[in-house]
C-alpha cells in the first residue's frame, strides 16, 4: 500500500498549496479535529495567516471495533449526536450503547476543552469562511458531526479539507459543506494510518504545542499535562 504523506506536518502542507491563492470571505477561522487534525491543520492556518481553532468532537466506536465509528458526538448545547446507521446495525451497536458511549466521550470533550482551550469560548465564524480539516476520513461519521454542530454558528462559507478519504465518506458530505478538498482517494481504503508515513498518535502536548506556534504564544504549551 502506498504512503502518500510522510507525516501529518507534510499532509498539511500539501492541503495548504492546494488552498493557496484564494481570496476568503472574513473572519477567516481554521477549525481543527483532535487530535489528528491539529497537525494538519496548524500547517494549513500558518500557510493561510488564519487562526487555528478546534472543533471538540468524537468518534464512538463499535463493539470491540473502536477504530470503526459507528457515530460520532460534537460539543454544544445541546451536543450533537451523529449515527452511521448501517455501520451500527451491522456491528449491533444499538441505541443504549451508543447512548452509554456519548456521555462518556462528552466527558473527554470537557477535559479537552478545559486542557487545550481553557474553557474559553470558540472563535466566532459567523458569516465568515469556515475551513475544517482532518487527518483522513474512513467512514466521514465524525466529520459529519462536527459540520452540523458547526452550521449552528452561522459561518458564511464551509470547506471541508482533508489530505485523504475513503470516496464513500466524501460523497455523503458533500451536502453538508460548499466544498470539499481531498488530495487524495486511494482503494482500497481500510483505514487513514496504513497511507501516511508516520502516524502515531497525536497527544495533548502536541496539540498544545501547535494551539501556540499559530498564536505565537509558546510559552502554552507549559500547560501540557504529563
Amino acid at each position: 500500500m502506498s504512503v502518500l504523506f510522510a507525516d501529518r506536518a507534510a499532509a498539511g502542507r500539501a492541503l495548504a498549496r492546494a488552498l493557496a491563492g484564494r481570496t476568503w470571505a472574513q473572519p477567516l477561522v481554521v477549525l481543527a479535529l483532535p487530535r489528528g487534525g491539529v497537525p494538519v491543520a496548524a500547517e494549513v492556518a500558518r500557510a493561510l495567516h488564519a487562526p487555528l481553532d478546534l472543533l471538540l468532537v468524537r468518534k464512538i466506536g463499535a463493539p470491540g471495533q473502536p477504530e470503526l465509528a459507528v457515530a460520532a458526538v460534537v460539543d454544544g448545547t445541546p451536543p450533537d449526536v451523529v449515527v452511521d446507521e448501517e455501520t451500527a446495525t451491522l456491528s449491533g451497536a444499538d441505541t443504549a450503547y451508543i447512548e452509554q458511549q456519548a456521555q462518556r466521550e462528552l466527558q473527554e470533550i470537557e477535559r479537552r476543552r478545559h486542557v487545550y482551550l481553557q474553557d474559553r469560548e470558540p472563535l466566532p465564524v459567523r458569516g465568515g469562511t469556515a475551513v475544517v480539516v482532518d487527518d483522513g476520513m474512513a467512514t466521514g461519521t465524525t466529520a459529519r458531526a462536527a459540520l452540523r454542530a458547526l452550521k449552528r454558528r452561522g459561518p458564511g462559507r464551509t470547506l471541508l479539507a482533508v489530505p485523504l478519504a475513503a470516496h464513500s465518506a466524501v460523497a455523503p458530505l458533500a451536502a453538508e459543506v460548499d466544498e470539499i478538498v481531498c488530495l487524495a482517494q486511494p482503494w482500497p481504503f481500510h483505514a487513514v494510518g496504513p497511507h501516511d508515513g508516520n502516524f502515531r498518535q497525536v497527544d495533548d502536548a502536541e496539540v498544545l504545542a501547535a494551539l501556540a506556534r499559530t498564536r505565537g504564544d509558546a510559552g502554552a504549551t507549559a500547560t501540557a499535562p504529563p
